[in-house]
């Protein structure tokens, strides 16, 4: 199936304009299912660089759909393109043509994602574009096409070897009975926190296996008669076929699953919306558009988010303010004072200690959009010619844009305008976490931060600049990297140990007397820069004094180069006889 523009014809009306747009996301749809579908027999072959360029193509397709859509209408359209009382017919015809359409909200954010690029829109046209958010029924959590369910009726191991049994892929399984024991032993423990046996009335699944990177994973819940309980069954393609490499019974651990900080899954839902109820029955906190970025619609999580910013601005009048700990020298950050996001503008100027222009730090930002995040890395959303209130920002923040953004921030009468701005979740910046921790909550962080940057370099992501303020802490306490103005590829870097001085002149002199490539990293210096108080500083050399080393990365170089597959899992592993 794909969609080839008619050829030159009769500029078509509204009715025709509204067929091209609903056309056009059935074939973008259609492109992005075809990938997303490929991820079974990626899993099966083991083909673990053919899901990698799966995962970058279908981010593009979204971009590339609505860019050939637009080229088309303005040939056709000719000087109707931007006809205001054509598009108002058309958006009429096409919320008739998409009402009861399953997800009709991804119909209408391709609508507006055609004609803001068609009319260059700032800020919101409520003429032109759906802005009115879709409440998700609450019936699809139980009656689901997508969702299988098994009643309990009196064993607990025959009711998990039905909910696995049920599920059928191209691999056999290796230890069936084994597996069967070890997730009825996990599925026993949980039921025993909500009051046992007696209030257990099944165990649902999600039909549709979900793939990320060398794993599959099973998502379902337990149902009592007053919880609902998660139960992922996390699968690997061992050399003997298939078998559980992890089990998530917590609803954080879930939560670190569908993170912000990690790639999106690939799973072929129809309809979507109700594997977003799904998720949302178990993690109730979680912002919509997260789990929709989650399943690989980031353009939709755009659309949420923001949504859900702007009816807190409105439903509370909060203001933007400052929201850095310690100022940067690339970016201007703000948040609402009452809201976990923040908004990162480009500075016009960077400090003189800084190499990078702006064209190179928007680069890094598509790397990252892009690249495997290993759940180390925030996941940024970039936004375009957004319009706020000027009363929404506080006045230590407006002078700083006006100030230091005026290349990209405009304020016009009481309007503000972002002609570019990062929107990315808030997290607590691991200095400060460290200034108002106790000791324990200290000593869990700078472990977490060594093993953020071990998973980082795993992924071919060297973060540049490692200074603690450029991490941030979860709350789940897990840090993440999210300054990405200096981040590259490991294989891009020329790790070199310290050269040992020669003389006293060149021990003692004031500037380095050896030469520094623009690439040269030398690690034993990371230590000297990052802050930390004697004793966490020993703690850090303790447990991570592999990564102060060039030789440390010199190897995780070779070991990329050649291919080596490093595993980032997002779950505790089983105990080596837990299938014995």
């Amino acid at each position: 199936m794909s969609w080839t523009p008619p050829g030159t014809r009769e500029p078509p009306g509204a009715a025709g304009c509204a067929r091209l747009i609903d056309e056009a996301f059935a074939t973008y749809n259609f492109h992005f299912r075809t990938v997303t579908q490929r991820a079974a027999g990626r899993f099966e072959n083991r083909d673990w660089p053919g899901s990698q360029h799966d995962a970058v193509q279908r981010i593009e397709l979204y971009d590339r759909a609505v860019a050939r859509l637009v080229r088309h209408l303005h040939v056709r359209l000719g000087d109707r393109a931007t006809d205001r009382e054509l598009w108002l017919a058309t958006k009429n015809d096409y919320a008739g043509r998409t009402k009861n359409y399953l997800d009709r909200a991804f119909h209408e954010t391709f609508f507006n994602s055609v004609t803001r690029q068609i009319f260059n829109t700032v800020g919101v046209d409520k003429e032109l574009e759906f802005t009115k958010a879709h409440p998700l029924p609450a019936v699809a959590q139980t009656r689901s096409t997508i969702v299988r369910q098994h009643s309990y009726r009196g064993s607990v191991w025959r009711l998990v070897e039905a909910g696995l049994g049920a599920f059928h892929l191209e691999i056999p399984w290796s230890k069936f009975s084994a597996s069967v024991d070890y997730a009825t032993s996990a599925v026993e423990a949980t039921v025993a926190q909500h009051g046992g046996r007696y209030s257990l009335r099944g165990l649902e699944f999600l039909r549709p296996v979900f793939f990320r990177d060398y794993r599959a994973y099973l998502i379902g819940r337990l149902h009592g008669d007053d919880y609902l309980a998660p139960i992922v069954v996390a699968l690997k393609h061992g050399d003997n076929g298939l078998e559980i490499d992890g089990l998530i019974t917590d609803a954080d651990e879930l939560s670190i699953l569908v993170g912000f900080a990690r790639s999106y899954l690939h799973v072929d839902l129809d309809p979507v919306r109700d594997a977003v109820l799904f998720l949302k029955s178990l993690l109730p906190r979680k912002p919509l558009g997260e789990i929709y970025t989650a399943l690989g619609r980031a353009k939709q999580g755009k659309t949420e988010r923001f949504r859900s910013l702007i009816n807190h601005l409105r439903q509370t009048g909060d203001q933007f303010v400052d929201a850095a700990f310690d100022k940067g020298m690339v970016m201007v950050v703000f948040t609402p004072s009452e809201f976990p996001v923040v908004l990162k503008v480009i500075r016009d100027r960077f400090s003189s200690s800084k190499t990078v222009g702006r064209r190179d730090v928007e680069e890094r930002y598509r790397l990252v959009f892009k690249h495997d995040r290993a759940g180390r890395l925030v996941d940024a959303q970039e936004f375009r010619d957004l319009k706020f209130k000027r009363k929404r920002f506080s006045e230590p923040v407006l002078q700083e844009l006006s100030k230091e953004a005026s290349k990209t921030v405009h304020i016009e009468g009481d309007e503000v305008i972002l002609g570019h701005v990062y929107i990315e979740r808030e997290l607590t910046p691991l200095n400060r976490f460290l200034k108002e921790a106790d000791p324990e909550q200290q000593r869990r962080a700078v472990l977490d931060y060594g093993q953020a940057i071990r998973d980082l370099a795993a992924s071919n992501i060297f973060p540049g600049d490692l200074l603690l303020k450029n991490f941030g802490v979860t709350r789940h306490c897990r840090v993440i990297f999210y300054d990405y103005d200096e981040l590259c590829l490991v294989t891009d870097c020329n790790f070199r140990d310290l050269p040992q001085a020669r003389t006293m002149e060149e021990e003692f002199g004031s500037q380095d007397w050896y030469y520094v490539a623009e690439n040269d990293v030398f690690p034993e210096q990371f230590i000297t820069f990052l802050g930390l108080n004697e004793e966490l500083a020993a703690l850090f050399r303790q447990a991570h004094g592999e990564l102060l080393t060039a030789a440390f990365w010199r190897d995780v170089q070779l070991r990329i180069n050649r291919g080596e597959i490093f595993e980032i899992l997002p779950y505790k592993r089983p105990a080596p006889h837990a299938f014995v």
